[in-house]
């Protein structure tokens, strides 16, 4: 929201009282003066009007979690123990999911509250790189990893997937590097070629990469570092 708009929501202030306040450098943002009526106000920030709190702004929160398989991405189900179970939080309830993981799926999952940030990583133009370990219950051939490079036509969407990257690792696995998130899209892909996906682990979001350290279940607050990547 609009600074200025933010503070004429305030009944005591009408639209030209906020102009004026703002223009005088009496708005801090975060502890800076901001004169300029179009900043950007989020929830996360803290406002303050000469010495008057007028918000005190509520703490980003990002995290990873190493999903382990039989637990669904969700914030609420009937059935299953959804990711956000596994978080020893007492705002966790506020927090959603910066893209999802299948239920048979395991591997890197960020959770976070900050809705722009999460759209960042998880919007299809972004073209953040997404990496899995994959294992087949077939073998796997040099020529899939001619035919991701090519694209798939997904006759659902009517659409042919961006190209992906196939490293080989051996004769049941391999490391696929997707630049997009279509619905089941790995297990299509090696569907295409009659070949289920037994197993399927995500490595990687754009730079940020699940610490090796996480056992499944277990999640840690990014660094600094990871959330700037984004």
């Amino acid at each position: 929201m609009r600074l200025d708009r933010f503070l004429s929501n305030f009944p005591r202030f009408s639209r030209q009282d906020s102009r004026l306040l703002i223009s005088a450098g009496r708005l801090r943002v975060d502890g800076a003066i901001i004169n300029d009526p179009r900043f950007d106000v989020r929830a996360f920030h803290r406002v303050e009007l000469d010495d008057e709190l007028l918000q005190a702004g509520r703490s980003a929160r990002y995290w990873m979690l190493h999903k382990p398989v039989g637990v669904v991405s969700a914030t609420t189900h009937d059935e299953h123990r959804t990711v956000l179970d596994l978080l020893d939080e007492p705002d966790r309830h506020d927090l959603h999911l910066a893209g999802r993981l299948d239920l048979n799926t395991s591997g890197l999952l960020l959770i976070t509250n900050d809705g722009r940030w999460s759209r960042r990583i998880t919007q299809p133009q972004q073209r953040k790189p997404k990496v899995y370990h994959v294992t087949t219950e077939q073998p796997i051939t040099g020529e899939y990893a001619e035919v991701f490079e090519r694209g798939l036509y997904f006759a659902f969407e009517d659409l042919t997937t961006l190209p992906a990257q196939l490293d080989i690792l051996g004769s049941h696995s391999a490391r696929l590097t997707l630049f997009e998130g279509r619905y089941h899209q790995v297990k299509r892909m090696f569907g295409h070629f009659r070949n289920r996906v037994v197993a399927l682990h995500r490595e990687s979001m754009g730079e940020i990469v699940l610490d090796p350290q996480l056992a499944p279940g277990q999640y840690r607050a990014l660094t600094a570092a990871e959330i700037a990547s984004v």
